[in-house]
């Protein structure tokens, strides 16, 4: 059934998904057991219903929706040693896949040396970003600058994008869903204009506030990915932030195994988008973002 269905949207040019998850097989084999130990992880799985990805079950979506690249993202765990482990199965991956994945790692802020030795560690291993980091959770205080200024500055130095996670002060409740609202991305964004930023879930409504000219400017380096974005908006939010920040700041992202990539592509198709802006949002864009030849 989804074989039929993915195959059956007509797509032009690379397909970027800039917006998946992947865990290592024993991180589905210990499910219960992540869950009670850690925060991020039990927001987002502890309900068993909540589909887990691995590398090889990602590839075998990709091929049955025609994606040719995604991004795979990690997860804002409440440990070092987590991340570092499931970094691990991220840079595993996309040596084992470097010309369909691309590899998003993480780290565990409190403690900034290790913090920024992992960053070093995941970049010579040729990861290209950071994410999905949630800032509403222990461990990634976007407002404590003072310890972000460091950490920042080896992302800049690498030119590794960070995704945030970031959602919506009004409307309905979701798992996961969470406080990352624009009132708290924004300031951090304005702290740091020389960093890329990706703000996921499109950013929970910030760009809706680009009317204000003092935002628009503060927006340069930031991008906003369509992830889930059946579960919170019309399609023609396509067209109403391409009209507000630049069709050129939008990513195509999926947020799989949450649900299928071709339910965005459907709303691509349907937003009343030229073909050059969809061909944009659906990979040029982020060739352009993560410099892919």
């Amino acid at each position: 059934m989804l074989r039929i269905s993915c195959l059956s949207t007509i797509m032009r040019g690379m397909i970027v998904d800039f917006h998946t998850h992947v865990v290592p097989p024993w991180v589905k084999e210990h499910r219960e057991e992540i869950a009670a130990s850690d925060k991020c992880f039990a927001l987002l799985y502890s309900d068993s219903r909540s589909r887990l990805a691995t590398v090889e079950e990602i590839i075998a979506n990709m091929d049955e929706c025609s994606i040719d690249m995604s991004v795979i993202l990690n997860l804002s765990w409440q440990s070092h040693e987590m991340c570092m482990r499931t970094n691990d199965y991220i840079l595993d991956s996309i040596a084992r896949y470097p010309k369909r994945l691309i590899g998003f790692c993480s780290f565990y802020i409190p403690d900034t040396d290790k913090a920024i030795g992992e960053i070093e560690r995941c970049a010579r291993s040729n990861a290209r970003g950071i994410g999905e980091m949630r800032p509403d959770l222990p461990g990634f205080h976007l407002g404590d600058i003072a310890l972000l200024q460091d950490i920042v500055g080896k992302l800049v130095e690498h030119d590794m994008p960070l995704l945030l996670h970031a959602s919506e002060p009004v409307g309905h409740q979701y798992s996961g869903k969470g406080l990352a609202t624009p009132a708290m991305v924004y300031p951090f964004i304005k702290s740091f204009p020389e960093l890329k930023i990706v703000c996921a879930h499109w950013g929970g409504g910030l760009p809706f506030y680009a009317l204000m000219p003092e935002v628009a400017g503060e927006l340069t380096n930031v991008y906003f990915d369509s992830a889930a974005t059946p579960f919170l908006y019309k399609a023609n939010i396509f067209r109403m932030v391409r009209d507000l920040v630049g069709d050129e700041k939008i990513l195509f992202g999926s947020d799989y195994p949450l649900l299928s990539p071709k339910r965005i592509l459907d709303q691509v198709e349907s937003a009343g988008l030229t073909e050059d802006e969809k061909a944009g949002i659906k990979g040029n864009n982020a060739k352009l973002l993560l410099s892919i030849v």
